[in-house]
């Protein structure tokens, strides 16, 4: 054997070396690629809702970032609904107004919601800005909603921007909390339409970072396992694990009511949750890579409730 053919069959050798690596890896390379989600352009909208500053309910800065986010999903084509009702709080009573951008599919019957909030918690001894915890779900679902609208699907996307998610107390108690998605899911069930919503899916505080979403255990579980599975096939089981928590979020009335959720959130915001309603609640501690992530996952969990037996 000459040295030149020698070279040659070393260097196959090498590279058949390389093959179960290169075929472990391209499923979840091309995987990945069929569910891109645009997390930078996501990451700008994040930036812009945090220069509007703090934005509790009834307040003058959750209505100017109201009106952008409803000119951008106009922007993109989608028809938005102002779901406007008001909420009975210990401090009054205050307006307010969740946002539904729909998405038609070919078999308008059954819905898939996905939902976020996009208030921010009061906060009277610091500045609130909330990049993570409202400007993040906010900011995912505009991007979700530009996205989807030029795919086509068999089921109808209910985009979903929930108003008073926040307490305005100081610590969350009773029903302080969660006005909107409670209100929304009061008016589906008086309109008859509750029955057409066959999961949804709730994002809070995606941003960070540092992301690690952990298994609510109040989500529904065939939900919180497809979820969970699709990011497994992803690559991206080191960022949703598997451990438990119990959450209360904008899912529950939902789940009270019937309907499966699941709520992806990342409840571990900075050293032992210390970023999580403070100062530290900034620009600068939330990624473009964790909101690529989620989106990838939602909207490969989307292709698969698309021929779930779940979705009927």
């Amino acid at each position: 054997m000459s040295r030149l053919s020698r070279s040659r069959l070393l260097f196959l050798l090498f590279l058949g070396s390389l093959l179960p690596a290169f075929l472990a890896y391209a499923p979840r390379a091309r995987a990945a690629d069929s569910y891109a989600f645009n997390g930078g352009r996501a990451f700008a909208d994040l930036e812009h809702l945090v220069s509007f500053g703090p934005r509790p309910v009834g307040s003058k800065a959750l209505e100017a970032s109201r009106a952008w986010i409803i000119s951008q999903l106009e922007k993109s084509g989608c028809k938005v609904v102002q779901d406007r009702f008001v909420g009975h709080t210990p401090i009054g009573n205050i307006p307010m107004v969740n946002l539904i951008a729909e998405l038609p599919g070919s078999e308008p019957r059954h819905i898939i919601m996905i939902a976020g909030h996009y208030d921010t918690k009061i906060e009277h001894s610091f500045r609130f800005v909330g990049a993570n915890d409202g400007g993040s779900s906010a900011a995912f679902l505009l991007e979700m909603a530009r996205e989807l609208r030029h795919t086509r699907h068999k089921l109808t996307y209910w985009i979903v921007f929930f108003d008073g998610e926040e307490a305005v107390r100081q610590q969350w108690a009773g029903n302080d909390n969660t006005y909107g998605s409670r209100h929304f899911v009061q008016k589906l069930t008086a309109n008859g339409e509750l029955s057409r919503i066959q999961a949804m899916i709730l994002v809070d505080m995606i941003g960070d970072a540092h992301l690690d979403i952990h298994w609510d255990q109040e989500s529904t579980k065939w939900l919180n396992k497809l979820v969970f599975n699709e990011a497994d096939k992803l690559g991206y089981s080191k960022y949703f694990l598997r451990q438990p928590i119990a959450v209360t979020d904008d899912h529950i009335p939902f789940v009270s009511a019937g309907v499966s959720a699941v709520d992806i959130i990342d409840f571990d915001y900075g050293p032992n949750n210390s970023y999580w309603h403070t100062a530290q609640d900034v620009v600068r501690h939330c990624s473009p890579s964790s909101l690529t992530i989620v989106g990838r996952v939602v909207k490969a969990t989307l292709s698969a409730l698309e021929s779930s037996p779940h979705v009927q």
